[in-house]
């Protein structure tokens, strides 16, 4: 078991996600980052879609009531035990009584802290992620508070102190970003000036960068075509008849500030969206900070198909060197 002396600024039990119910409204969830959290099960002995912890910014404080083998990828969110530097993206033993607790991050948003065994809360439509704005799986259904006393599954034994990642398997974070879009959907009711300065500029990341979605901010705004609303839509040119949201798909309300939806993002509504950030690149977005540079990039279908297929092979690599 572990309590949680303080929870950090927005810690929660995520696993890979809940796919398949999100044209009922579920969306997936699921850690932002699932590279990051499948390294860290892994260098642990869990299967990669075990429940973890996905800790935003500031890390909580746990205090550990039994032996566990424990590990961080992600964020570079330096983890201490009693105070002693533990190694990034490397396996290590946490004793019963001892304090786990987290820097502040140098480079990368959200840290992965997986422990053997995984951590034991219910199944929920086949995940143990929190979908907190449906009050759904993880703990309780929410973020952890404190005094919260988590359960620890019955490690498989396969892992081991000193396990650790590859350096051409570890994560570069921080700096400008690139994020490559396939445009689409409603990307033809931009006018030619707006589709140029949208993937010419730079764009930052505001403070309402959540579990929901990423807002960009900083570039110029985006005018539309001109045409007449038709029934059913908003009176703002960037409304539509309503329609579903893809993960990843971008939204511009009014033309100001692009949002990115991420894996807790509602199924449908009625914003325009110009196109999709491809699925290889949604961990990037994940591990951005307020703040944050990043310039959008348009590929073809196609190279958004073999950017996917270059990172199935990275997890692939991850599986191959610990087999679960």
């Amino acid at each position: 078991m572990i309590k949680v002396l303080k929870p950090g600024l927005a810690t929660s039990v995520q696993d890979l996600g809940r796919e398949g119910y999100y044209h009922l409204g579920i969306p997936p969830s699921g850690a932002l980052d699932q590279y990051a959290l499948s390294a860290a099960n892994q260098l642990v002995g869990n299967p990669a879609n075990s429940a973890a912890l996905e800790c935003t910014l500031l890390g909580p404080e746990l205090e550990f009531h039994q032996d566990a083998l424990v590990a961080v990828c992600g964020a570079q969110m330096t983890p201490k035990v009693d105070g002693v530097d533990m190694h990034l993206d490397t396996a290590f033993e946490v004793k019963a009584g001892q304090v786990l607790r987290f820097d502040f991050p140098k480079a990368g948003a959200r840290a992965y802290l997986a422990v053997a065994g995984g951590i034991d809360v219910p199944l929920v439509l086949g995940s143990r992620s929190t979908y907190a704005l449906g009050a759904l799986g993880g703990f309780q259904g929410r973020r952890l508070a404190a005094g919260d006393e988590l359960p620890v599954g019955v490690a498989s034994g396969k892992g081991c102190v000193g396990a650790s990642l590859p350096m051409a398997l570890r994560q570069s974070l921080g700096g400008e970003i690139v994020l490559r879009v396939v445009p689409g959907l409603y990307y033809e009711r931009l006018t030619a000036a707006a589709a140029d300065s949208f993937f010419a500029e730079a764009w930052t990341v505001g403070s309402e960068a959540d579990r929901i979605g990423y807002r960009f901010k900083g570039g110029s705004p985006l005018s539309f075509q001109p045409r007449e609303q038709p029934f059913g839509a908003g009176s703002d040119p960037s409304n539509i008849v309503d329609s579903c949201y893809p993960i990843g798909s971008i939204q511009v309300p009014a033309g100001l500030e692009p949002i990115v939806l991420h894996r807790d993002a509602v199924s449908g509504g009625g914003y325009a969206m110009i196109g999709t950030v491809i699925s290889a690149d949604l961990d990037l977005i994940g591990q951005m900070q307020p703040n944050q540079k990043a310039r959008f990039i348009a590929v073809t279908l196609d190279e958004a198909l073999q950017a996917r297929r270059s990172y199935k092979k990275k997890l692939g690599c991850l599986s191959a060197l610990f087999p679960s």
